[in-house]
């Protein structure tokens, strides 16, 4: 799918331009791809990386364009069953021309982060920044959702919910390898903002990306360490309270034993006390078998087990 975009009042917006600065390309297919290789002299091999997601980020400088390739994480839905996933896209800059190529239409262009836009340069630096801000945005929802399972794992008496925990562990591994690889491409275009155009108000955004992508990169860090870290712990409560259940079933099966033998006993085919059946027989039996019972529980308790 092909979009079409120009900058207007700050803003990007879609227009029917036949020859756009900026061009978005989404799901690109064959024709859109040759088109992309052959009408703007873009590298297959780039091209391809752009829509991979296991692709590293980089920058790379061609002799009419600037290819860079970014990491952003991918829209997270519920068949994802916990698990974040990260997504590559890439970006060519042009003298005129800035083309977008990602894999998903899953990136707007509205908010604060897209106002007051004068060029394609800032076009560039909005895409990445916005990256981040995605990243913070998904950080933030895992930490609520580690927290939530936390509270079902100190009921819990199954591994479901130590499973989802590792899925999210293993996300964090993905968005801590995505970020750092982002921050290179930050270190490369700030070392080489003569050859991307970038003036010293681009060069003073970029610091505060940087910061911003090293302040992800910490807080990521830190919710894997502490999933890592307390992952034995969680798993040894989820044991313990397998163990506390097989206490109470134990209790109430001892404690069920010792009044079934009571009456088992009285209904033995011999001679037993009370065969003249005595009209408080019954109720002599039930009672011996409820103060048995009682005795165990009383037992239990005294010796706290």
């Amino acid at each position: 799918m092909l979009r079409r975009l120009r900058i207007c009042d700050g803003k990007l917006v879609d227009t029917d331009d036949v020859d756009p600065p900026v061009l978005l390309f989404v799901s690109p297919d064959d024709a859109e791809r040759k088109r992309l290789v052959e009408e703007f002299k873009i590298d297959e091999h780039t091209l391809q990386s752009a829509l991979d997601p296991d692709e590293l980020s980089r920058v790379e400088f061609e002799p009419d364009h600037v290819a860079l390739i970014y990491k952003r994480p991918k829209n997270y839905s519920a068949k994802d069953n916990y698990l974040f996933r990260v997504t590559s896209a890439g970006v060519f800059l042009f003298k005129d021309r800035l083309i977008i190529v990602q894999p998903d239409d899953s990136v707007g262009f509205e908010g604060r982060i897209f106002n007051r836009l004068c060029s394609l340069q800032d076009v560039l630096l909005r895409l990445i920044y916005r990256s981040i801000f995605h990243f913070l945005e998904h950080l933030k929802a895992i930490n609520m959702i580690s927290t939530e399972l936390e509270g079902h794992i100190n009921t819990a008496m199954e591994n479901r919910y130590l499973f989802s925990l590792f899925t999210l562990e293993k996300s964090l591994v993905y968005y801590l390898n995505a970020i750092n690889s982002n921050s290179k491409v930050i270190d490369r275009l700030s070392h080489n903002a003569a050859k991307i155009g970038l003036t010293p108000e681009h060069l003073e955004f970029l610091d505060d990306m940087g910061i911003e992508n090293n302040q992800c990169y910490r807080q990521a860090e830190i919710y894997s360490n502490i999933l890592a870290s307390m992952m034995d712990a969680r798993a040894s409560i989820v044991g313990n309270n397998l163990n506390m259940l097989m206490k109470t079933l134990t209790i109430i099966t001892i404690a069920i034993m010792v009044p079934t033998f009571v009456v088992s006993a009285f209904s033995m085919n011999v001679l037993m006390p009370f065969d003249n059946n005595h009209p408080f027989t019954f109720w002599g039996i039930m009672s011996l078998a409820f103060l048995s019972m009682g005795a165990v529980i009383a037992v239990w308790r005294y010796k706290k087990w």
